[in-house]
């Protein structure tokens, strides 16, 4: 299936956020661009901005750079150490204090709109002056939270999936949003060096499967899972987390990671998979009963009986409570912040407005850990309501 038009790392694209913006760099993007001059002027002049987190608390953010040195790095075998960048987003004790949270360096902006194509559309300056809605390093809310693991699509990083990464640190969870050292486009490490995509290379060029990028982020989060967890945490604060209850979440082949991921992990009791294609089958005993939802593009895609044929074949192995939900209007990039910068700099978007997306994706991701993290009732979760007719229940 040839859904996405960038060359690089085509192998494993069927899961990438390069649909979007490769094919704005392809089309008119760039001649509308063109015909005005340059960038649109309101762009480059009023910084991007980010929705603001709907719950009841405050957000607080603090960063973790993580190195696992126990296994070494499938992409670059001279490495020290296995690298992640983490964000951990939080309720917070107040509101205010602390500076607002960067949303992105300059560099990992410059390299994801290079390598996405549209570099001249999308300011790397304008990205890196966003702020976020978390103050940084403030002092968590008291409690015990739930903890939910994101982990972003290929080739793009953690900070595209921010907006849902704040709206459920509102809602009382604690957020580990995760970047996998060599598979996006632009990492900055705490020294200022910025890595690159060596595993587009990889799955493009040499062949490697999509299957090695999942098994790689499942044991990538069990190391996140020790060193929030473990006896000797890494954040000075994990006594909030709650061990007992842990999901995990991502786009593209993070989705797809979620699963793998709870295959090889007990600790993680519920997984999200938005729009990714799996590159694994399960185990023969499934998720052991654990609860997983499939939220896609209402498409010929990601309806049964899609071009994505591994929907239909992993639906039966999963052996807990399930959903598959389909979303009209969606394209593959908006179940990330990728729907407010298609609009903010003119890029070509999908027929659902930037609102919707936003409202779509947290409200069932935030009902779906509701449902399995709290013991809440399923709300949206129980079928289609009216106020969300763009959500579509497959294969009840």
């Amino acid at each position: 299936m040839k859904r996405f038009t960038r060359a690089a790392a085509a192998a494993v694209l069927v899961c990438s956020l390069a649909l979007s913006a490769g094919t704005a760099a392809a089309s008119g993007t760039q001649s509308a661009a063109g015909a005005r001059g340059g960038v649109d002027a309101r762009a480059a002049a009023v910084p991007f901005a980010l929705p603001v987190p709907t719950g009841p608390h405050p957000v607080g953010s603090t960063v973790l750079p993580l190195v696992d040195r126990s296994r070494t790095d499938p992409w670059v075998p001279t490495a020290d150490g296995r690298r992640l960048m983490v964000t951990l987003h939080y309720p917070a004790a107040r509101p205010g204090g602390g500076a607002r949270a960067p949303y992105a360096t300059r560099e990992e902006a410059r390299r994801l709109a290079e390598g996405l194509g549209v570099g001249a559309a999308m300011p790397a300056d304008v990205l890196a002056a966003t702020r976020t809605h978390s103050r940084s390093d403030v002092r968590p809310a008291p409690g015990r939270r739930p903890l939910v693991l994101l982990s972003p699509g290929f080739s793009v990083s953690r900070w595209t999936l921010t907006h849902l990464a704040e709206e459920l640190a509102s809602r009382g969870y604690v957020v580990a949003s995760v970047d996998h050292a060599y598979e996006s486009y632009g990492i900055t490490l705490p020294g200022g060096e910025t890595l690159g995509c060596v595993a587009c290379a990889a799955l493009d060029e040499q062949g490697v499967p999509g299957s090695v990028v999942t098994s790689t982020r499942a044991a990538d989060m069990r190391f996140v899972l020790d060193r929030l967890t473990g006896p000797a945490p890494a954040w000075r604060h994990a006594r909030v987390i709650d061990a007992r209850r842990i999901g995990m979440a991502g786009h593209s082949i993070g989705g797809a990671s979620a699963a793998t991921t709870m295959a090889a992990d007990r600790r993680v009791d519920a997984g999200v998979n938005m729009d990714g294609a799996f590159w694994a089958d399960l185990p023969a005993e499934g998720l052991r009963g654990r609860p997983f939802l499939m939220l896609g593009t209402h498409d010929e895609v990601h309806l049964p009986g899609g071009l994505d044929t591994t929907w239909d074949r992993i639906w039966p192995a999963l052996d807990g409570w399930k959903r598959w939900l389909t979303v009209a209007g969606a394209r593959h990039s908006t179940f990330s912040d990728f729907p407010l910068a298609e609009r903010h700099f003119g890029l070509p978007a999908a027929d659902l407005a930037p609102e919707r997306a936003v409202h779509l994706t947290r409200a069932y991701v935030a009902a779906f850990f509701d449902r399995h993290l709290r013991g809440a009732p399923e709300g949206p979760l129980e079928g289609p309501a009216p106020e969300h007719p763009e959500v579509h229940f497959q294969n009840p």
